[in-house]
């Protein structure tokens, strides 16, 4: 009988693709506002509570059409208003039963919307 090994996770993280790194790092640092530092060429999203989110970058890319990153504000109004300030254009989805800011409410599911970042990767916001 083949004895199991231990396998230890100490720490992870996500990550993306984008066409390039620079209109990223301007989006996520300067647009929304999150630390943005190199790694080895590319780039780290750092997030408030200390994840990480690795973004590289890739020639053939092609945005996912799925919500690839989940961020959380303690109030949806208020971070909606903010995101379109800066020029962000909220999503809208048939079936979520959005409000003409892209706020969903609906029951079962966290209240919220979504955005893409410039190349086209989806972003949820929601309310914690």
């Amino acid at each position: 009988m083949a004895t199991a090994t231990n396998l230890t996770i100490e720490r992870g993280f996500g990550g993306f693709a984008v066409p390039d790194l620079e209109v990223a790092r301007s989006f996520y640092g300067d647009v929304l506002g999150l630390d943005v530092s190199d790694m080895k060429g590319m780039l780290m999203l750092n997030l408030p509570d200390g994840t990480g989110v690795f973004v590289y970058p890739k020639e053939d890319y092609q945005p996912a059409v799925f919500t690839v990153m989940n961020l959380l504000v303690p109030d949806i109004g208020p971070a909606v208003d903010a995101l379109t300030e800066r020029g962000v254009e909220m999503l809208h989805y048939e079936g979520f039963g959005q409000d003409d800011r892209g706020i969903a409410r609906g029951e079962g599911m966290p209240t919220g919307g979504w955005f893409a970042d410039p190349a086209g990767t989806i972003i949820a916001i929601m309310q914690e």
